[in-house]
């Protein structure tokens, strides 16, 4: 069912997280691959603290799709796994559970490699 609320709230907040990124660029001396850590890192703490839910619910894939989801899912299979297998779960209950999307990253820029080909910037 179509619901423009839902997309709003999503553009919002997908647009949020994006802005405060464009603000780090900008306004400090933070490379992007450290402001995409920081945000990875974000989605860590928020899913440990149990905060990241209620985000999701609210704001959908505005929230879990930018690094910060990646982040609180790398938590959220290690916490799982913690709990079932214990120490050793929590070192690899994370990558086992965002192994899929990790493997698509991989082999979509092993395509991209091939197709196009990359330069330096001026």
């Amino acid at each position: 069912m179509f619901d423009p609320i839902m997309y709003l709230k999503v553009f919002a907040i997908g647009g949020l997280v994006c802005m405060i990124g464009q603000i780090l660029i900008i306004t400090t001396k933070m490379t992007s691959a450290r402001i995409l850590v920081s945000f990875l890192l974000f989605g860590v703490v928020l899913e440990a603290f149990g905060w990241f839910e209620p985000i999701r619910d609210f704001a959908g894939a505005g929230i879990s799709v930018p690094i910060i989801g990646f982040g609180a899912s790398l938590a959220r299979g290690a916490i799982d796994a913690g709990n079932v297998t214990g120490l050793l779960g929590v070192f690899t209950g994370g990558l086992t559970t965002v192994a899929g999307g990790l493997a698509a990253a991989i082999f979509a820029g092993y395509v991209f490699g091939l197709i196009f080909s990359s330069r330096t910037k001026k």
